[in-house]
């Protein structure tokens, strides 16, 4: 089959496109998939270049067409654990079962499927624990890939397959912030990245629950997030504190930390929360420990996600409650092509492959 191969840290030159390499072999309990179309994340190139190494202290674009020389591998994936390789990356996964192992039931086969990007199978189910597809385990960058069957998920839609292949990580990464922070019909929530797959899914599913949206935005892509939900778009680099206010929002659901960082929390009401799922403009931020006390603010990481975070999803997508955001879709032998289309952020949601 064809696929992207990973064959170790560093720039677009370890992206191998290669045509033949073997169809995944089925263990007991998965299905085997024909992919038809993959979504492209910022975890793909984050693992891609050792981004995920606390030796590197630089934001996600910096060397992300070369390689960061600071990274280290033995904790350069995003668990801290070294990966194999070669590694076929890609956490997005649509397409329909095309064969099924033993215990598994063959009446399901044909079915089309998205597969939970955050795998807890092939760790018994353990609390905060679970492998990523296409970082612990072969994902969907290639014609065919492995899943758990119960982590395969039929879905009934008119969607595309690239429209699906946009839902997996970045829907699930922002379901996971609002269900963690507790957003409730009536709060303001305030969204960073908000022009990005995960902002741009955020903005949608903070709006489905009747939030505020606030969202944090470049300027030439603001009609765009407000076109798809956000009650007011604030323009990347204005001051949120004269733009907002002190203590004027209830949550923030936060995707780049960075320098702009302490001015989330001063626009953070007493007793407000703060959702994180990504630090693309850099990991390292100053905490003045007195804020976090003094106002009563509650963190909260966000990578584990129970299992209803995907299911909700699934009922969100049949019931019509959310739609994709697909700027553009590429051929996979395309993928340098479209991960240096990613970095340059000329785009809204999400970026798409097929194989």
């Amino acid at each position: 089959m064809s696929a992207v191969l990973l064959t170790g840290h560093g720039g677009f030159d370890k992206l191998e496109y290669r045509t033949d390499v073997p169809v995944p072999k089925l263990s007991k309990g998965e299905v085997l998939i024909k992919v038809g179309a993959a979504g492209i994340n910022n975890t793909d190139i984050n693992t891609r270049i050792g981004w995920y190494s606390k030796s590197v202290t630089t934001d996600t674009g910096e060397a992300a067409a070369d390689g960061l020389e600071t990274a280290e591998e033995e904790d350069a994936s995003w668990s801290g654990v070294p990966l194999s390789f070669p590694r076929i990356q890609g956490a997005d996964c649509c397409g329909r079962i095309v064969s099924v192992s033993e215990g598994v039931d063959e009446k399901r086969i044909g079915e089309r499927v998205i597969v939970r990007n955050m795998l807890r199978t092939y760790v018994d189910y353990r609390p905060f624990e679970c492998w990523t597809l296409g970082s612990e385990c072969d994902g969907a960058f290639a014609q065919y890939t492995k899943a758990p069957a119960g982590e395969a998920y039929a879905i009934t839609t008119d969607w595309t397959d690239a429209e699906l292949a946009s839902i997996p990580c970045a829907y699930s990464t922002a379901e996971n912030m609002i269900h963690k922070a507790g957003l409730t019909s009536g709060e303001k929530v305030l969204v960073t990245g908000a022009s990005g797959g995960v902002g741009s899914a955020a903005v949608q599913l903070a709006k489905r629950r009747g939030a505020h949206v606030i969202a944090l935005a470049g300027a030439s892509k603001m009609d765009r997030v407000q076109s798809i939900g956000a009650d007011r778009v604030i323009a990347r680099g204005d001051s949120l504190v004269t733009s907002l206010g002190h203590e004027s929002v209830h949550v923030v659901a936060d995707l780049t930390a960075g320098r702009q960082w302490p001015n989330l929390l001063d626009v953070l009401r007493r007793g407000g929360r703060y959702a994180v799922a990504g630090a693309i403009a850099g990991p390292i931020v100053e905490l003045d420990v007195r804020t976090l006390y003094l106002k009563d603010l509650s963190f909260f990481g966000c990578t584990f996600q129970e299992d209803i975070v995907f299911q909700n999803l699934i009922h969100y997508i049949e019931n019509g409650e959310i739609r994709p955001v697909v700027d553009k879709v590429y051929p996979l032998k395309d993928i340098v092509t479209a991960q240096k289309d990613f970095l340059g952020k000329n785009f809204m949601g999400k970026l798409v492959l097929t194989p």
